[in-house]
């Protein structure tokens, strides 16, 4: 454990089952949710795509690494030996961007809600923001593994903002 600057009171074997759980937590999350979502995603290939969309199965590539990466980030955090009122602001707000997470796809492909999207989106960038400068507070491994999750959720506000502006039917005169 040494490795991701951990200093723990845990077991070896505890501090690996804790990561495993916490590795789980994000990809279930996301697995619900795709499974919710699962028959609207194939709007993404009709909509009207801004410059630099990618291609819809880069998806869950992309998102699969990422909850990994978060998954392993709050584990690291809970296992630290950091301040206790870091730790639990962390991982408080690191639940609440994951309910984020969950119900952002729900709204913008299920519900067709694409501006009200991009402001849950926009408030959930804030809080993987600030979970990460809490997790990197807490052990600098476990920040620098909320850097990418802050750069693709970044891309994803400018993709839903764009179909939101796309999207968009003319107002009658």
């Amino acid at each position: 454990m040494r490795t991701l600057g951990i200093r723990t009171t845990f077991s070896t074997g505890m501090a690996i089952f804790v990561l495993v759980i916490a590795v789980l937590i994000p990809l279930a999350v996301g697995g619900a949710s795709s499974v919710i979502t699962r028959s609207a995603m194939t709007q993404y290939n009709s909509f009207n795509k801004p410059a630099l969309s990618p291609p819809g199965w880069l998806f869950p590539v992309a998102w699969t690494i990422l909850y990994i990466l978060m998954g392993l980030a709050s584990g690291i955090v809970f296992l630290s030996d950091c301040d206790p009122d870091v730790k639990r602001t962390a991982l408080i707000i690191y639940v609440v961007q994951l309910v984020f997470n969950f119900f952002w796809s729900i709204f913008f492909f299920n519900m067709s809600l694409y501006l009200f999207s991009f402001i849950w989106l926009l408030a959930m960038w804030m809080m993987v923001i600030a979970c990460t400068v809490l997790f990197w507070i807490a052990n600098r491994a476990a920040g620098m593994m909320m850097l990418p999750y802050i750069a693709w959720s970044t891309f994803a506000a400018y993709l839903n903002l764009a179909v939101y502006l796309m999207s968009r039917k003319p107002m009658p005169l």
